[in-house]
């Protein structure tokens, strides 16, 4: 990593670390860096003799009609108020290295940018709000940010023009370092999304209430419940770039048994950063008793054959939508017996949660219809004492069942986390919803309650389940389930 130079620090990015950062000298040096300064002849010949790289046959984003439907609609619910939407900022790692930005749900999904330090917002007029993004423009040739900041395109990369970003999003641009006093002066009710941007938070301190910004925040969240066809498209990418992902963890298990469950995380991993943005979430790569830890994510433990693999990953695409698909596989290829008696309960219980997915149908539904097979195994097999319906009014199946049997998914994995209570879990099905189904059975390796064959087997079987018109459709069937498919399937892939 580039360490010549400790870039100066310029308006532009005094004012990207908050809108009352003050500006720094504009050659402040790295403590150890290995130049003194910049001459004045070194930035004169650093201000000239470069080619015009402005783009002009750009066309918009492909979700750019979408993104306008859905700040219409947010229009429509706030008349007269205006509405602030940051994408937040940069996070420092450690030191002066920052993590990889990704901007907040509500910025990207009413814009479509990405881009760090950019904020939406929506002005009150007379025909509803004047939309403005607005962004940082391209750094600086003049005063030489843009091979001085640390945050200059000679360090970073090139950013878009302000007239580059009106054509990418449709959406008029301006320059985000001016934003901050103009909030300070406004005038008139303003909602904002909390915890994003502490600087563009500090500057309308005095003008915005917590309830009214969760009011916003809310109605966000409830509008992505149900999925635009843009939205299906893209998820649909991002399961079929998974099912990939989960096929080179099979093809690799013996290098993962000679190394640990990191060959697994990073072999997923490679597969999310060429075909997407990233992974949606931090992968769980558990193996062993590892299964039984439901956020297994430490991915260090050994990987071994007459184990389980119990693999739960998805591909986000570069749109920033995500899978969320588990599978419980066999090491070696094959279910033992007792592996597989609980590998079949679980996809029973699957089984009847899917079904139970369907427009009109209540949330639980399929919560319940999963959870009452779980139930009726842990009874007849002798676990718990029955009837089944006390074992469910009880909830004495938790034990073992540990979770939820699915949640909606979206840009965010568990998405429409702030939507209200009675319009998601006590909520009914609709067309265009799409959420995972994925009951479980843990019976941790502690567990003196059960025989000891049971423990320290966890299996987890999850799907990315769309509710359509008449039912639903599995997104992520190209993945076998039934255990006998699952052990054809490794079976031709390891071959």
């Amino acid at each position: 990593m580039a360490d010549e130079l400790n870039p100066a620090v310029t308006d532009e990015a005094a004012t990207a670390a908050g809108p009352d950062a003050e500006a720094e000298e504009p050659m402040k040096q790295r403590k150890n860096g290995l130049y003194p300064g910049v001459s004045d002849e070194l930035a004169e010949n650093m201000q000239s003799g470069w080619a015009d790289t402005e783009m002009r046959d750009l066309r918009p984003v492909p979700q750019a009609a979408e993104s306008a439907r859905r700040r219409a609609a947010l229009s429509a619910r706030f008349p007269g108020e205006r509405l602030v939407v940051p994408a937040g900022n940069l996070k420092t790692r450690s030191n002066d290295t920052e993590y990889a930005f990704r901007a907040s749900v509500e910025y990207a999904y009413l814009t479509g940018n990405q881009t760090e330090d950019g904020v939406l917002v929506l002005e009150p007029s007379a025909g509803g709000h004047k939309e403005t993004i607005y962004l940082l423009p391209r750094s600086d040739r003049e005063n030489g940010e843009f091979w001085l900041s640390g945050q200059g395109e000679l360090w970073v990369g090139r950013r878009h023009s302000l007239t580059e970003s009106e054509a990418l999003y449709g959406i008029p641009a301006a320059d985000v370092r001016e934003l901050a006093d103009r909030l300070r002066e406004a005038t008139g009710p303003v909602r904002v999304v909390r915890g994003h941007d502490a600087g563009i938070e500090a500057a309308l301190t005095d003008k915005v209430t917590a309830e009214r910004d969760e009011e916003l925040r809310v109605f966000l969240s409830e509008a992505r419940l149900v999925k635009d066809e843009f939205e299906v498209g893209e998820l649909q990418k991002a399961v079929d770039s998974t099912v990939r992902g989960f096929e080179d963890v099979v093809k690799v298990l013996d290098k993962a048994e000679a190394t640990s469950e990191r060959y697994i995380e990073g072999t997923f991993f490679l597969r999310a950063r060429v075909e997407g943005n990233d992974i949606g979430y931090g992968s769980i790569c558990a193996a062993g008793p590892h299964a039984c830890t439901l956020h297994w994510v430490r991915n260090d433990g050994p990987v071994r054959s007459g184990d389980l693999l119990l693999l739960d990953a998805g591909v986000e695409t570069h749109t920033l939508y995500t899978a969320d698909v588990t599978r419980t596989l066999p090491v070696n290829g094959t279910y033992s017996d007792i592996q597989k008696k609980i590998y079949d309960a679980v996809y029973e219980a699957q089984e009847a949660g899917i079904a139970a997915v369907k427009p009109g149908a209540k949330f639980r539904d399929f919560h319940d219809a999963a959870q009452r097979v779980l139930a009726e195994r842990l009874v007849e097999w002798g676990l718990v004492e029955g009837p089944v319906e006390r074992v469910l009014e009880l909830g004495l199946q938790r034990r073992w069942t540990l979770h939820g049997t699915g949640h909606m998914l979206g840009m965010d994995v568990h998405d429409c986390a702030a939507a209200r209570t009675e319009s998601y879990v006590d909520g009914t099905l609709e067309p265009g919803m799409v959420l995972t189904v994925e009951p479980g059975l843990y019976f941790q390796a502690d567990d003196l309650t059960v025989p000891e064959d049971y423990r320290g087997i966890g299996v987890r079987i999850e799907d990315d389940i769309l509710v359509t018109e008449d039912g639903n459709r599995n997104l992520s069937a190209a993945l076998p389930r039934r255990s006998d498919e699952v052990e054809a399937w490794m079976a031709s892939l390891k071959g």
